[in-house]
């Protein structure tokens, strides 16, 4: 039975990914800051629930030794968890150097914590795979491309962060060539995050994270996608 860990998972992509990897045969723990929130979401999906803040160093630490007491290894980590930072959209010059703080907190560091914490669990398995949810407004060539809906968006902590989760994503893979390193782009879907906007629906949104999350131990790695391939960035 594949291990999988999905941060934020209590609502969202996150928990439409639960519930497809679920489906699929996945163990899946709901990771969530929230404990009643978190532990609902679980107990909706048939999951397992962990109370994860990736802010929180005590948090992630607990979180990976009630895994190692309860699975003894992890198969599949979805850095998922994330927020939309000071949605000063078009507004560049109001972003304050604690903005940025706050939103690489979450959307980077998090990704860190988390990562770094559990790697030992994912050494235990036979085939790991890391998956990192980024954007398509982390693409430099997508947001500098005025043929591109992503050039019309200037955020400026929310966008350099997911261009930085990318890069995060490629140096783990270089570092750690028996563990799958992905960075994903879901697509414009409508949840939380975004105001519930989008083009597209969760299942759609969750089918790049479903399918990275599935690979073998001869799977791509140090990759940006999209359900349609490459994203270039």
């Amino acid at each position: 039975m594949t291990t999988t860990l999905i941060t934020g998972a209590n609502k969202g992509l996150g928990f439409e990914a639960a519930r497809r990897l679920i489906e699929a045969g996945h163990t899946v723990y709901v990771g969530a800051r929230d404990a009643h929130r978190g532990g609902e979401a679980a107990k909706r999906l048939g999951a397992r629930f962990v109370q994860l803040d990736v802010t929180d160093e005590d948090s992630v630490q607990s979180a990976a030794e009630f895994l190692r007491a309860d699975a003894g290894r992890l198969d599949v980590l979805v850095n998922n968890a994330a927020i939309g930072g000071a949605r000063k959209f078009g507004r560049i010059g109001e972003v304050t150097g604690a903005d940025m703080m706050t939103t690489f907190d979450t959307n980077v560091f998090g990704v860190v914590r988390v990562t770094h914490a559990f790697l030992p669990l994912l050494a235990a398995s036979d085939a790991p795979v890391v998956v990192n949810v980024s954007s398509s407004l982390g693409s430099v060539a997508a947001c500098t491309d005025p043929s591109r809906g992503e050039s019309k968006t200037t955020a400026l902590d929310y966008n350099a962060s997911k261009t930085a989760l990318v890069m995060v994503t490629s140096q783990y893979a270089k570092a750690f060539p028996t563990i799958r390193f992905n960075a994903v782009d879901p697509g414009f879907t409508p949840t939380d995050l975004n105001g519930h906007q989008g083009t597209q629906t969760l299942e759609e949104g969750t089918e790049i994270i479903v399918r990275m999350s599935s690979i073998g131990a001869d799977g791509p790695t140090g990759g940006f996608v999209d359900r349609n391939g490459p994203v270039v960035w």
